[in-house]
């Protein structure tokens, strides 16, 4: 049971950059999906979050901005970032729920469940 995300890289503010995450071993359909990230020096966050059925669920920082969506033939999850901003730089992380439907609540995706983790993707949002 794997998770590969890619795709981060240095980006000028304002730009864009689309994040990967593919699962080998198991099949991603039955769970939710979510994009976690980790800033220097900070706790990690629930970015966005997909169900099984493809209800998303976005942190009130990236409305508007990121869209996520899944590829269930890909075994893939994507995470699609536009208009990135120097406070978006951090370690994007995919990471399985043991449910199929996003937890939350209180206008916070709740990761705490979260089981199976990828290995991380540096996302750089700099002049």
């Amino acid at each position: 049971v794997q998770l590969q995300a890619s795709g981060g890289g240095l980006v000028q503010p304002g730009g864009s950059l689309r994040l990967s995450c593919a699962g080998s071993g198991f099949t991603l359909d039955y769970y939710a999906i979510g994009w976690v990230r980790q800033a220097p020096g900070k706790e990690r966050e629930g970015v966005s979050c997909i169900s099984s059925s493809a209800g998303t669920y976005y942190a009130d920082s990236v409305k508007g901005r990121f869209t996520i969506s899944r590829d269930n033939a890909k075994n893939t999850v994507y995470l699609e970032m536009n208009s990135l901003k120097p406070e978006d730089t951090a370690v994007y992380y995919c990471a399985t729920d043991t449910l199929s439907n996003c937890r939350v609540a209180g206008g916070s995706i709740h990761i705490a469940m979260y089981d199976h983790w990828g290995q991380g993707t540096l996302v750089t949002v700099s002049s």
